[in-house]
């Protein structure tokens, strides 16, 4: 019962803040902080009587309804006063242990609003008239009531009551269902209650759900729990009540935003989201609250603020972590990023990665652990493994999470920024722990969303993790519901592999089949020299140890097996072309062509990568040599031709190669006086502005067309994917000439941008394309010679001067020649490309090609000293001496040979 007076002139003047209004009639008022808390008091309205709010069942009582009314009146002195300064007065009647007052709004209270005087105007409450001495101030109070019935305002409306009462539902059945009905947008809700600083009560508007929600991402300090279940105030537990205190000042009863986004335990997990921001960030900012990994993996968006606000207080060491220290060595500014090409996948968390020096360095994803046996526990020691077992094919997803990471990366150059390095510790060496981004997909979140990776768990002050750990732990939560890879919990993959590798027994078996299959797609998994690869044939499902054919290449130092020495010592070269085969094949897909097999169990044969022979790429670079086999293969001519040209230019293990017997071969070549004849029929296709050529055998035409055919079928049957292939010098690939858009083979010569200059290699020309007309050639089509050979023409030079009659040079050689039947007969070689004389055979005669231009003055005389050549050499120079009294092109103004020679300071 309230006082039997009202207050008139308040004897004493409170001020303070309202923090809670209980009820239409009722409010929670903060005083001023001193040293603690701030003290509250509850003031009851003087003289006025509140509708009767809804009260939850508790402890077996019975659950009421709100009397009409009853949440306006609550909703109108909430809005208005809470948080906000007040003035107000208290009187306490005897016998009661109620305070009761008046409010005023303002900070005047001769201007400042009455809130009795308004809630009675808005036909909220009723004046209380029983027992009540009357006063100049109660009169007014029954003279608003009055105009307010008679405008029918509030509770003294005409309206049907009942619309006036809110349906609360105080328990929700589903809570799950109801999470993903709300689909994670935002609720309009009033915050109700504080539990403590990272748990509330709430409504979710308009519908009246009552939701107890733990803030997601965060954790604060909680109260104890009494005998009965309840909060214990007395047992202090650090920074909890200051912690619930931020919260009540921020958030009790204001209007806010609620985004539902997981349940624990009955209770929901969300985000709060208020006018001036996320509360959790503020709590993680003073040093309240810590990040808790579980709950912030639901969120949306947002974790990254709240460990950044977390950060903040862990460097001002407030609160919480006062006594914070960094964990982890501290990586320094050149050490944390960096940007290099993958050369290996190591199972399913670590890479290899090429830096620009050419150094290699070993890199782990961070905060993931790739698949384990089933058996496995994180945390436990793993049980001891069979004989012969191989964890790449024997433990399930591991062998597809290697294959995902391989097929993405593997010559790809990727960006990494290191989380942190994890010390070594029992018996296992430190790990530098990263995030790696490959065209700004981050490779660990991506295995984690494919299941073939779980995320590791973290005690809460390990800051050692990855600094995108929270999308970690989202995508492993989408991929467990989506029972993606290692969460699936039916079709496990099996992989039943063979390893053939040093059993003879075994590699008898499968030989057959491997030399019936011709070529046959592989994966490199080991390289243990420059042509010795251990390679795994999906076909067969088999590992191998395969040796390259054709070759002698030196091994680099390795263990020894048996004996008193424990490493045998590498060859001149070994290590070196060990790195090549490994740069150029490992855990790349190549093609083999099996021929034989050693006594030992490995097989021997040929090998292609991205259309090379990798026999070949070996000699061409100066790291192997022919071996005597070879001669029967039909890459013989490739292997020998390599070599030559490896022995010219002194690569590798040629540096100090002397040709044998040259001063004898010189001695027989000088004992030739005879020009040998054997002319060729061919067909000039191409001439280049140097005065060389590209022919095709005449004899080899119908291979050609043949091959074309295949090739334009090929091409329009299974067009190319474009930007599928990106090309690299020295590649043997498809490219579509622009003049007619059909695919022929082509030679890439130089990388422009994103063009390319190509040789087609079966017809001499050139052109630059874009990447987009570029392809892989298929396998097929890369075994057969170019068609196009290069000459240069023997004997003969370009006036070395007037560009103007070099050009006219060129362009009267490609009009006797181009696109007609010649013969053909080598002169000699030079840098490997034989120097030839040409004729065209007429009705009149043989007509020599070089000495008609050199009898037009075109071309000149070059000297040659080999006495086969001496009788050509003379029928050419008589021609040159016609065109010089006949001041002919270059002879125009006399001996062009003569004014050199004298520019020169020559022939005085």
């Amino acid at each position: 019962m309230g006082p039997t007076s009202m207050c008139t002139t308040p004897p004493k003047q409170n001020h303070g803040i309202v923090k809670q209004v209980l009820s239409g009639d009722s409010v929670i008022i903060r005083g001023q902080p001193r040293g603690g808390p701030p003290p509250e008091r509850q003031i009851n309205l003087s003289n006025i009587t509140a509708p009767k709010l809804a009260r939850r069942a508790i402890a077996g009582g019975e659950e009421t309804k709100d009397e009409p009314y009853a949440w306006e009146a609550r909703e109108f002195l909430r809005q208005k006063l809470v948080g906000e300064e007040v003035i107000f007065t208290v009187e306490k009647p005897p016998n009661s242990t109620r305070e009761y007052g008046c409010i005023y709004l303002g900070k005047d209270i001769g201007s400042a609003e009455n809130i009795t005087e308004l809630l009675v105007s808005e036909g909220l409450v009723s004046v209380r008239r029983d027992g009540v001495r009357p006063s100049p101030e109660l009169t007014r109070l029954v003279e608003l009531e009055e105009a307010a019935r008679s405008q029918g305002k509030g509770k003294w409306s005409t309206t049907n009551g009942q619309e006036h009462i809110r349906d609360i539902k105080w328990t929700i059945e589903n809570p799950r269902n109801f999470v993903d009905k709300c689909g994670r947008k935002p609720i309009k809700a009033v915050i109700e209650h504080v539990r403590d600083g990272s748990t509330v009560r709430a409504f979710l508007l308009p519908d009246f759900y009552h939701i107890t929600l733990m803030i997601s991402g965060i954790r604060c300090p909680g109260f104890k729990l009494d005998a009965d279940g309840k909060p214990d105030m007395n047992t202090k537990v650090p920074y909890a009540e200051e912690a619930k205190f931020f919260v009540e000042s921020q958030l009790l009863q204001r209007d806010v935003e609620i985004i539902l986004e997981s349940v624990n335990n009955n209770n929901f997990v969300g985000s709060i989201i208020h006018p001036k921001g996320n509360i959790a960030e503020g709590l993680l900012k003073q040093g309240f609250a810590r990040c808790v990994d579980w709950s912030m993996a639901f969120m949306k968006s947002g974790a990254d603020k709240l460990r950044a606000a977390e950060k903040i207080a862990k460097e001002k060491k407030l609160r919480l972590w006062k006594d914070y220290q960094v964990t982890g060595p501290q990586i320094s500014g050149k050490d944390k990023e960096f940007s290099g090409t993958v050369c290996e996948v190591v199972n399913g968390d670590a890479l290899m990665i090429k830096l620009a020096d050419g150094s290699v360095k070993k890199v782990f994803l961070a905060s993931i652990r790739p698949p384990r046996p089933a058996e496995e526990k994180p945390g436990e020691a793993a049980a001891p493994r069979p004989k012969g077992f191989r964890p790449l094919y024997d433990i399930p997803w591991m062998f597809e999470a290697r294959e995902f990471l391989r097929k993405k990366l593997i010559g790809k150059k990727v960006h990494v920024i290191v989380d942190y390095i994890q010390a070594a510790k029992d018996n296992f060496p430190e790990k530098v722990c990263c995030t790696v981004t490959f065209g700004g997909l981050n490779v660990a979140e991506a295995m984690v969303s494919k299941g073939f990776a779980t995320v590791v768990r973290y005690r809460q002050d390990d800051d050692q993790r990855s600094s995108h750990y929270d999308e970690l732990l989202a995508a492993e939560i989408k991929a467990n519901k989506s029972g993606n890879g290692i969460h699936a919990k039916k079709n496990i993959p099996s992989h039943r592999v063979a390893d053939v590798s040093g059993d003879l027994t075994k590699a008898k078996q499968f030989l057959p089949f491997l030399q019936r299959a011709q070529r046959t797609e592989a994966l490199v998994e080991f390289v243990t020299s420059g042509s010795r690869l251990r390679l795994y044939i999906p076909r067969e499902t088999c590992l191998v140890t395969f040796l390259l054919a054709g070759i002698s290449c030196p091994r680099g130092s390795r263990p020894a097996v048996g004996g008193n020495i424990s490493y045998v010592e590498g060859e001149p070269y070994g290590e070196e072309a060990l790195a090549f085969t490994k740069d150029k094949c490992l855990q790349r897909e190549v093609e083999i062509q099996v021929e034989s097999m050693d006594k030992a169990g490995n097989f021997i044969g040929w090998l292609w990568i991205d259309g090379v022979n990798l026999s070949v790429a070996l000699v061409e670079q100066g790291y192997a040599s022919v071996h005597f086999t070879a001669e029967r293969s039909e890459y013989y001519r490739a292997l020998k031709a390599a070599e030559d040209a490896a022995k010219e230019r002194k690569e590798k293990i040629w540096k100090d190669y002397v040709e044998e017997n040259e001063e004898e071969k010189k001695i027989e070549e000088d004992k030739v006086i005879e020009r040998k004849i054997d002319y060729q029929k061919v067909l000039v296709i191409e001439v280049t502005p140097d005065l060389h050529f590209y022919a095709q055998m005449v004899d080899q035409g119908p291979k050609l067309e043949q091959l074309m055919a295949k090739i334009h079928q090929e091409f329009a049957t299974n067009p190319p994917l474009s930007g599928a292939y990106t090309p690299k010098k020295g590649d043997i690939c498809a490219a579509k000439f622009s003049a007619d858009d059909h695919w022929y083979r082509a030679k890439v010569e130089k990388v422009l941008g994103s063009n390319a200059m190509v040789l087609y290699i079966d017809y001499g020309n050139r052109e630059t394309v874009p990447f987009s007309q570029c392809a892989t050639l298929p396998s097929s089509f890369a075994v057969e010679k170019p068609y196009a050979q290069e000459f240069g023409l023997a004997c003969v030079q370009l006036p070395p001067a007037d560009d103007d009659y070099r050009e006219e040079a060129v362009k009267a050689f490609e009009h006797d020649t181009c696109n007609r039947n010649l013969l053909l007969n080598v002169e000699y070689k030079n840098h490997n490309i034989p120097f030839v004389t040409l004729v065209e055979s007429t009705a009149s005669g043989d007509q020599d090609i070089a000495k008609n231009l050199i009898e037009e003055g075109l071309l000149l005389v070059e000297e040659r000293k080999e006495k086969r050549l001496q009788s050509l050499m003379k029928e050419y120079k008589e021609t040159q001496e016609i065109a010089k009294k006949k001041h002919l092109k270059v002879w125009q103004y006399g001996d062009i040979t003569e004014d050199e020679a004298k520019e020169f300071g020559l022939g005085r």
